[in-house]
């Protein structure tokens, strides 16, 4: 896909992978709708980047936000070519010590929310891909904790394996109406993700630049080449 000119909905927008994420697209050409909870960073953002970025305050878990938030995209955008869901939070620690809070804000925003924006993207795209043969691309920012499970992330462990599985199935259904499903697996990256889910970073972590080149790496890859899966791995996690 060329990216220029494109239309890209980028959820957890307005900070770490979603803000690099945003940078990268823009800086190829394509327009952004920056999705986050966070209204004020989202105002930072509208004043760096420019006309090609428009933040749009929503909490992806909310039905009521996402269809609201698709509604202003829609006004604004008559294609949706790209939407990258990157939502995601972790709350960790034992099993036995963990609140329902903990594990349901986990469920609601690292699968229910990308249940919701997939959901909301998929007329236009399919429209799109009747309209031209190529609907467009959605990526999934899932993490090694969908692939290997570990003590005391057993909740994010349930909610990525979730979104594999979700990715996998998607992936089927979509792929004959034009539709590139991508799922991204990365290890330890430079965000501030750990210390808000209270654990320590390994010490050679990947940046969010790092992860960021893998992803328009699958966006830029012939609309008839399906780059389905990608797992990244700091090379020497401990230094």
């Amino acid at each position: 896909m060329i990216l220029k000119g494109k239309t890209a909905v980028i959820t957890g927008a307005s900070a770490g992978l979603g803000r690099d994420f945003s940078n990268a697209l823009i800086e190829k050409g394509a327009t952004v709708f920056g999705l986050a909870r966070r209204a004020e960073k989202l105002e930072e953002m509208d004043d760096r980047l420019g006309a090609l970025f428009h933040g749009i305050e929503c909490d992806v878990s909310d039905e009521k936000q996402v269809t609201k938030a698709f509604e202003s995209i829609s006004s604004q955008s008559d294609r949706l070519d790209i939407l990258v869901n990157n939502a995601g939070l972790g709350r960790f620690g034992l099993l036995e010590d963990m609140s329902a809070e903990d594990w349901d804000v986990q469920m609601a925003t690292n699968l229910r929310g990308v249940f919701l924006c997939t959901r909301a993207v998929l007329p236009a795209m399919k429209r799109h891909n009747a309209e031209t043969g190529f609907g467009g691309h959605i990526v999934n920012i899932c993490s090694v904790a969908g692939l290997v499970g570990n003590p005391e992330v057993s909740a994010y462990n349930a909610t990525k394996f979730g979104l594999k599985g979700f990715s996998e199935a998607l992936m089927k259904e979509v792929r004959n109406d034009g539709i590139k499903v991508s799922c991204l697996y990365p290890g330890s990256i430079q965000t501030d993700f750990f210390s808000t889910a209270g654990v320590e970073i390994s010490i050679d972590a990947m940046t969010a630049e790092d992860i960021t080149s893998s992803l328009i790496h699958v966006l830029e890859t012939p609309d008839n080449y399906l780059v389905s899966e990608v797992v990244m791995r700091p090379l020497r996690p401990n230094g």
